[in-house]
């Protein structure tokens, strides 16, 4: 047996040498290998078990069987590596009998919250209505928008984001704002998908479809997952295009958003199942691969009406930016598809190519803790208002494995709730507003959010911020009201400088400086969810009456107020990723955290760019 010495590595094992050039000077065609630490330069050599003083140099064979072998020991220990066992305290998440009242009054809130839910998710489900779905799948012989991501998903198990967004705008209803965005497996891969929907006014881009296509790259960056575009749109609602085409974060963003995701190595591949005309045509011709389906797809800048009019020639669409002709003349696209169900074989196959390492399914994963509490309960929990909101800990039990958590800082700062526990066995940090966020409170959180960043845990901040800031009415409450600020800019500050993930859920309010703590949109989560009974404004209705000193004023604020801070209004307006039910969160939460979690299985890395240096 011979002993081989590669300087810089920690690998043990053995190799087969039965190809190496060197095979002729051993008689032992296996090596047990020995190395130490990570390499710093490659320096190889062998030494005989007769003469140990004597070495000579190795082939460059025996390097690349090692770092091969290497590579493959460190997959396989990544897949059995096991988490460390729990030992977090069980939390009393019983309701008791003093708390009933609040319980019954909350729940009849909900109740009504939920029920306006189902009906904006009907209109939702309806699209562009009856007559535009006939004319989409009779006359123009197309899929419906979900009828083409079940044929592309591995299972309808998805999660939407914005799905209410465009309900509610000045410029009238826009269901789903006229696409379909979120995530969902492909070939057991999470991607992000773009889908627009043709029914709803013939796939125009509205401002508010911009904005959600945007919202959708972005979580795609943020995140690291691959993304698909299903394109079906005809171009920009020309009467808005001053909020639709100058600005920063507005149309030509998607394109930049591409090339940049580009070059971050985020896949992308487009499909073109429709009209793709002008702005739109960038879509596909910028993505990665693109695929395009016969007889109704098409890519052009201007249609044959533009054709027509400019040269007075008549030429069909196919002739002018049909399937065949990208496929074959352009060479736009780079998978032609005879009909629809063919285009997204294609694209589940370009999605099974990409350099992702996904773990073996862990034995652990069906033996995961249920919590002890009903998640119904959390309907009697979600706060009617800041007034009657109960304990955090009984909405957490309700949340994490087996109601376990391990709560940190207990005694300090007790209006905010902070601790350790895991949902679906992931484990995470969560920041609960349990009252105020006072100058204790603040602190803590800041501390807590700074060692959830140390240790790479995530975190997952549950909102009900105080409905109105805290008035400055004598000397003392001053000076209360200065520390408690520089506390709160800490918190803010190790909130918004975590690179730890973040998923924000407004369990009740999201009022005022306070929400930006407890990671408000303003900070970037990766993910930010309301329960239908959420409220999101500067200051909670009612509340207006100390910042205003006539009544009729305060009346109309108030007013104002109610129809603003819904829920639905704000993720009409994709102030939000969504409105979901209560019941929903634990589910929701563990999917984030297996999406987050992704980017650390993808094999092809971002390339590190020498600085280009100007003499």
């Amino acid at each position: 047996m011979y002993r081989c010495i590669l300087r810089g590595l920690k690998i043990e094992g053995s190799i087969d040498l039965s190809s190496c050039p060197r095979q002729q000077m051993m008689s032992d065609k296996k090596w047990s290998i020995t190395t130490r630490s990570r390499p710093r330069r490659c320096i190889h050599s062998w030494i005989s078990p007769a003469t140990t003083d004597r070495r000579q140099p190795l082939t460059h064979f025996l390097a690349a069987q090692v770092m091969h072998q290497g590579a493959q020991s460190k997959s396989m220990s990544i897949a059995r590596r096991k988490r460390l066992p729990s030992a977090f305290p069980v939390i009393d998440g019983a309701l008791h009998p003093i708390q009933n009242h609040v319980f019954e009054l909350n729940l009849q809130n909900s109740l009504v919250c939920q029920e306006r839910y189902h009906k904006y998710k009907a209109q939702v489900l309806k699209g562009g209505g009856d007559n535009a779905v006939l004319r989409h799948t009779q006359r123009n012989k197309k899929l419906l928008v979900r009828d083409r991501l079940r044929r592309l998903l591995d299972d309808e198990d998805y999660l939407e984001l914005g799905p209410f967004a465009g309900l509610g705008l000045p410029y009238g209803d826009i269901p789903s704002a006229g696409c379909l965005t979120g995530i969902g497996k492909i070939n057991g891969l999470w991607c992000v998908f773009i889908a627009n929907d043709a029914t709803v006014k013939g796939g125009t881009a509205y401002p508010i479809t911009v904005k959600k296509q945007l919202r959708a790259q972005d979580v795609a960056m943020q995140n690291r997952l691959p993304c698909v575009y299903l394109v079906d749109s005809g171009g920009a609602f020309l009467p808005l295009q001053s909020e639709i085409f100058p600005d920063k974060n507005q149309g030509g963003r998607t394109f930049y958003n591409e090339a940049v995701m580009s070059a971050m190595k985020i896949p992308q591949v487009a499909v073109v199942c429709g009209s793709c005309t002008a702005g739109g045509a960038y879509i596909p011709t910028m993505a990665e691969e693109t695929v395009m389906v016969h007889g109704i797809g098409t890519i052009f800048l201007g249609g044959p009406p533009l054709v027509k009019a400019a040269t007075g020639e008549e030429v069909t669409p196919e002739d002018l930016g049909g399937a065949r002709l990208h496929a074959e003349v352009s060479g736009c696209v780079d998978h032609f598809a005879a009909v629809e169900q063919d285009a997204y074989e294609a694209t589940r196959n370009i999605i099974s190519t990409l350099n992702f390492q996904l773990p073996e399914e862990e034995e652990e994963a069906g033996r995961v803790e249920e919590p002890l509490h009903s998640a119904e309960g959390l309907l009697g929990l979600a706060p009617r208002s800041y007034n009657h909101s109960l304990d955090a800990k009984l909405i957490v039990s309700r949340l994490t494995d087996g109601s376990k958590f391990q709560e940190f800082k207990a005694r300090y700062g007790a209006t905010l709730l902070t601790g350790f526990g895991r949902i679906e066995g992931h484990l995470v940090g969560i920041v609960a507003n349990n009252g105020e966020l006072t100058y204790e409170a603040s602190l803590k959180g800041c501390h807590f959010v700074t060692l959830c960043d140390q240790r790479d845990v995530p975190l997952v901040f549950l909102q009900n911020t105080a409905p109105q800031p805290s008035l400055t009415l004598s000397k003392d409450k001053a000076e209360a009201n200065t520390n408690r600020l520089k506390a709160q800019g800490s918190m803010m500050s190790a909130v918004a400088c975590a690179s730890t993930p973040r998923i924000t859920v407004v369990i009740g309010g999201c009022h005022g400086a306070d929400s930006y703590a407890m990671c408000g949109r303003a900070f970037d989560p990766n993910f930010l969810f309301l329960w239908p009974n959420a409220r999101v404004s500067l200051v909670a209705p009612g509340c207006s009456e100390a910042l205003v000193h006539e009544e009729s004023e305060a009346t109309q604020l108030n007013k104002m107020l109610e129809e603003e801070s819904g829920a639905f209004f704000s993720s009409g307006r994709l102030w939000d990723d969504g409105v979901i039910l209560p019941r929903d969160t634990r589910k929701i939460l563990s999917n984030c955290l297996k999406i987050i979690k992704q980017q650390d299985y993808q094999i092809s890395k971002e390339k590190l760019r020498t600085p280009l240096l100007r003499l």
